[in-house]
């Protein structure tokens, strides 16, 4: 497999739209439930700052896996944090397109000026909570019950690397 990690572009929003649905609907990365529409999603790349930039995995020509760095907070203090989102497209996941994009994930935020990055996981996301450690991501701690999804109270896992 050849994957190359690459700015997202508008013409992308119809794939990064079904790969975020499918992360949605398996219940595993996001106390999301709302699905996305590509128009939805071709504003909100278009709304990206330069600190926030949005990149894609393509596969000879297919995009199966998108990551953002996003804004954790709009004060001031901290400017230099940056949060994060992985999807992968379910045929593509244990593939290593996660590991890539989380690499160049880290490789942005620190030519971006980000002191830390941080993420916050769903503790049944065996995925995401195998990729983090590898890339030194360290355990902060547990928001108990801080979401409902499908009727249940679901904890959500806080980790950090510091840059």
């Amino acid at each position: 497999m050849t994957l190359n990690v690459r700015p997202a572009s508008l013409d992308d929003a119809d794939a990064i739209t079904v790969i975020y649905n499918q992360g949605i609907v398996d219940r595993v990365a996001t106390l999301e439930s709302t699905l996305r529409t590509p128009a939805e999603r071709c504003e909100w790349l278009a709304q990206r700052g330069l600190r926030h930039p949005v990149i894609v995995g393509d596969a000879n020509g297919e995009v199966v896996g998108w990551a953002s760095l996003n804004q954790f907070n709009p004060r001031d203090a901290y400017a230099h944090v940056a949060d994060f989102s992985i999807y992968v497209e379910r045929g593509w996941r244990g593939k290593g397109v996660g590991t890539a994009l989380l690499a160049r994930l880290i490789d942005l935020a620190r030519t971006l000026g980000s002191h830390n990055i941080v993420l916050a996981a769903l503790p049944h996301n065996e995925a995401g909570l195998a990729l983090y450690p590898r890339a030194a991501f360290t355990r902060v701690g547990i928001y108990h019950e801080q979401g409902k999804l499908d009727g249940r109270w679901v904890d959500v896992l806080l980790m950090e690397k510091i840059l």
